[in-house]
């Protein structure tokens, strides 16, 4: 068994990725990058008016701190409730529950750290879609 000697390590977050949130993601702490157990933490960039799709996290907590920019999070069955996040604020955003981020600047990126109680960077977010004849959410490939 090959078992790593846990070590302090420092991540320079300098390529984005694309994401199921269809957003630019800076990967830093994961359980990839160091090995992670319980966390990870990245940056996230959204570019000016634009928006997350639509998705949920399956089994984990997420706590972002916006760092630059004006953040309009709708979440909810339907995606009904809105809450703005502001530089220098802190969002939870439980397990499960449907919501999209939307950067309400049509002239500057929003930045946030986003941090999960998982090591995976994207392996549980789950996209989701209107279903055409109901104002509510559900997850990509279910039927009512």
């Amino acid at each position: 068994m090959n078992e790593i000697e846990p070590r302090v390590q420092s991540v320079r977050p300098d390529t984005a990725v694309d994401t199921l949130q269809r957003l630019p993601y800076f990967i830093g702490i994961s359980g990839q990058t160091v090995h992670a157990a319980g966390l990870s933490m990245h940056l996230v960039v959204i570019p000016p008016g634009a928006r997350s799709e639509p998705h949920l996290h399956v089994g984990y907590e997420t706590g972002i701190y916006v760092l630059e920019g004006e953040v309009l999070t709708r979440w909810g069955p339907a995606l009904e409730h809105e809450v703005v996040s502001k530089a220098g604020e802190f969002l939870f955003v439980p397990p499960g529950v449907p919501h999209e981020a939307i950067n309400l600047s049509a002239s500057q990126p929003a930045r946030a750290v986003v941090a999960r109680n998982d090591p995976a960077e994207q392996d549980k977010v789950q996209p989701f879609v209107r279903h055409p004849d109901s104002p509510f959410v559900q997850a990509a490939g279910e039927s009512k």
